[in-house]
């Protein structure tokens, strides 16, 4: 199997650190975020890793070099030219990523103890196109889900935003006041089909192919509440990573 970490984001919440550095390379307890990511990854046995790059990619580029992967065969999927946000970067990276399995992506700003076989587990047993975790932590912008774990659209509590394929048609209105919403983890399970059915072009965002694909596909939240999961987005969220990941 394969995955795919994101690592090519300017990292702008993560300032001054990112002024001079990418923000894959921020350390946790000695390690950096790509490295924890990958050697994660190696816990369940996946060894093939494509990162992308971007912002500052020569040194995230000399480190996969300087530590041979940390151990996996690790392919650079090179969006030096432009960024193309996680949509686009998965894209962009088909060729190093379709096969016949399943395939992981995954951020390289979250560290997480989420289980990826009892995540495997789910996928096999609901087939559905597109698995991913989810929590019931607390954020701005959940997913939205109904009875049965389907995705049905997307929230923005701040500015009361929604969207997503059963939320404005009239007969799902009943439904909608029933739907749960649950944060995203960015760890996510995706069928090789996907490639064949992503619409969009150039730089977006996944959250747009996930809602547009959510119609016709069965796109389910895998609830994994209680596990570790630290969003090292901003320079103060380290420290709280650096307590819960050794």
């Amino acid at each position: 199997m394969r995955a795919m970490i994101f690592s090519a984001g300017l990292g702008t919440r993560f300032k001054p650190w990112t002024d001079m550095h990418p923000k894959a390379l921020a350390l946790v307890n000695g390690k950096s975020l790509l490295q924890r990511n990958i050697e994660y990854l190696q816990k369940y046995g996946i060894m093939d890793v494509v990162v992308n790059v971007h912002h500052f990619a020569d040194q995230i580029i000399a480190a996969i070099i300087k530590n041979n992967g940390w151990g996996s065969n690790v392919i650079v999927s090179d969006e030096t030219n432009e960024v193309l946000e996680t949509g686009g970067g998965l894209l962009k990276a088909r060729e190093l990523l379709e096969s016949d399995e399943p395939f992981v992506t995954l951020n390289v700003d979250i560290l997480t103890n989420l289980n990826l076989n009892k995540l495997f587990e789910f996928h096999s047993k609901r087939k559905p196109l597109i698995s991913f975790g989810v929590t019931n932590r607390q954020t701005s912008r959940y997913f939205l889900f109904d009875k049965n774990d389907r995705l049905c659209g997307w929230r923005n509590t701040q500015t009361g935003e929604e969207k997503g394929p059963y939320l404005n048609a009239p007969q799902w209105e009943n439904i909608k006041s029933t739907l749960v919403q649950k944060a995203y983890s960015c760890v996510v399970i995706c069928q090789p089909d996907i490639f064949r059915l992503i619409n969009e072009t150039g730089k977006f965002s996944l959250t747009e192919t996930y809602l547009n694909l959510a119609k016709d596909n069965l796109i389910l939240g895998y609830d994994h509440s209680g596990d570790i999961l630290v969003d090292v987005g901003k320079p103060e969220s380290v420290g709280l990573a650096e307590k819960l990941f050794p």
